[in-house]
């Protein structure tokens, strides 16, 4: 398999994604600001995310995929989708009775989601009524991750990276449509992700019918299979999704905080999220099948060999968008989202957030990429085991770092608890030589973190220097944020060749060897 080819697929895909989702969210915050009703909206979409991200492209991708892929390559594709149907119908009456119960348990939910919202009845019923239009998203989600999950393991991978497109058209034209009828634009949003959810998976679907990838809906039973995918995918949940935990946790202790600090954190994490998708999803989840075949296979050499370039090519790109982000986050949050209902304080506490979540950008696709590597092995108690101890740090670090920077200290320690995540994950793998730093890697390094710091003393000095003389009008603050971005996306790439952070030749190997 081309491994970085197979990347470049997910990261471009999930880019117009991200994309799509930014126009999205300045749409949002033009119409719902930082305030009360955005507070509530956010939080609604919340819950369905978080076990969207937790189960459906965490725990299940952690068991099913590599599960897949042993029976594909030992039995062949028919009898892996005989195995794959059964787990297929025990996920879809799973997941309906789930729904089901937090429908009914919401109110008393609420109270753990968003305790800070109980003084404000208005508040608190408003999220109440959002999150049960839109809770049944997680398990449309869930369903397409599972089709998506069949399309990764025989290398299709631009489907599933394509479906976030269409919840973005969805919100898009409700925010749109909100505006041209008396309907609430809150409401219009939930009804428009729950719709959206449906429109996924008939996408995914489809998809999977096209590569000969029909499931068919039987009796259930309890098979090996379903055992075994059931019980790797506990410890999954919690292994693949200690981020989502944390950003959980940050939204319970923001309630408490004054109102907007929820929108906040909303708002930066979608920068965040941006070089995460395309850089620590796109690498994981082209990853994820080929380690599993070099394993099954006992090719280790070719494991450790892909394990080091995903590394390499992770800290070449997350290092230098990090420093970016750190020092362009005002310019970016003033031109892109300061308007209407989102002003000046809105967009300055925005921007502060955003350079506490970016110092730990590096961290959360390694994360991705180590986690990864356990799941390929078959394990995934041991990342459960280190996200539990994060979790904890994570919590603790946010009752602390609050209280003094109240929002900014809760993006500080979801940084500092990933990296914390990052350096036991990795620590474990060499102790269980499963995982070793080549010499290739050593090199980079040093001159990756070179390369870095001259973008990050470039782009400081521009901004020092450009900036105030910007602030006259919109247009000379997109020129100038515009600028910023290409010259310092020139500048990096130049100075990468310049310094051998970055060999054409590695490129290439990496794009047309079916090898690795």
């Amino acid at each position: 398999m081309m491994f970085l080819r197979s990347a470049f697929t997910v990261s471009s895909l999930t880019g117009i994604s991200r994309i799509s989702g930014l126009i999205r969210d300045m749409l949002l915050a033009a119409f719902l600001g930082a305030g009360p009703l955005s507070d509530a909206f956010l939080v609604a979409l919340k819950l369905p995310n978080f076990f969207r991200r937790l189960f459906a492209e965490g725990a299940f991708n952690a068991a099913f995929v590599p599960f897949f892929a042993r029976i594909f390559a030992q039995n062949g594709l028919q009898r892996a989708l005989l195995e794959a149907e059964q787990v297929f119908v025990i996920l879809l009456i799973s997941l309906t009775g789930f729904v089901c119960i937090v429908e009914l348990a919401l109110p008393w939910l609420m109270y753990v989601i968003a305790p800070g919202f109980v003084d404000d009845q208005n508040l608190f019923g408003l999220t109440l009524s959002l999150t049960r239009i839109m809770f049944p998203y997680i398990l449309l989600i869930s369903l397409g991750a599972f089709y998506a999950g069949l399309l990764n393991t025989v290398n299709r991978f631009s489907a599933a990276a394509a479906s976030p497109i269409l919840l973005n058209i969805f919100m898009i034209v409700a925010l749109i449509a909100s505006q041209y009828t008396p309907l609430s634009p809150v409401y219009l949003l939930a009804w428009g992700v729950l719709v959206a959810g449906f429109a996924q998976l008939f996408w995914l679907q489809a998809a999977a019918r096209k590569e000969h990838l029909t499931l068919r809906l039987k009796r259930p039973s309890m098979t090996p299979a379903v055992t075994h995918v059931l019980k790797t995918m506990a410890p999954g949940a919690i292994g693949a999704g200690v981020m989502q935990i944390n950003l959980l946790f940050d939204v319970m202790l923001a309630s408490f905080l004054p109102s907007g600090a929820i929108s906040f954190l909303f708002y930066a994490d979608r920068f965040n999220q941006l070089p995460l998708a395309m850089i620590g999803i796109a690498l994981s989840t082209a990853l994820l099948p080929l380690l599993s075949k070099h394993i099954q296979k006992e090719e280790f050499d070719k494991a450790h060999e892909v394990q080091n370039r995903a590394l390499e090519y992770a800290l070449l790109l997350t290092l230098p968008a990090a420093l970016a982000l750190i020092v362009l986050a005002p310019s970016l949050i003033e031109v892109l989202f300061q308007r209407k209902n989102f002003g000046v304080y809105e967009a300055d506490q925005t921007a502060q957030v955003l350079a506490a979540f970016s110092t730990g950008l590096p961290a959360y696709v390694g994360v991705k990429i180590f986690a990864t590597t356990f799941f390929a092995r078959y394990d995934t108690k041991t990342p459960m085991r280190i996200a539990v101890v994060c979790m904890v740090t994570n919590i603790a670090l946010n009752l602390v770092l609050m209280h003094f920077y109240a929002h900014v200290g809760i993006a500080l320690a979801t940084a500092l608890s990933s990296w914390l995540n990052f350096l036991l994950l990795g620590f474990k793998l060499r102790k269980e030589k499963a995982f070793f730093v080549d010499k290739r890697l050593k090199d980079r390094f040093i001159r990756i973190v070179a390369t870095s710091m001259f973008l990050f003393t470039f782009l400081s000095l521009w901004q020092k220097t450009l900036t105030p003389l910007s602030q006259s009008s919109l247009f000379w603050q997109i020129t100038n944020l515009m600028g910023a971005s290409i010259l310092g996306l020139l500048f990096y790439i130049g100075l990468s060749f310049w310094l051998r952070a970055l060999v054409m030749n590695d490129i290439h190997s990496l794009w047309t060897s079916k090898t690795l």
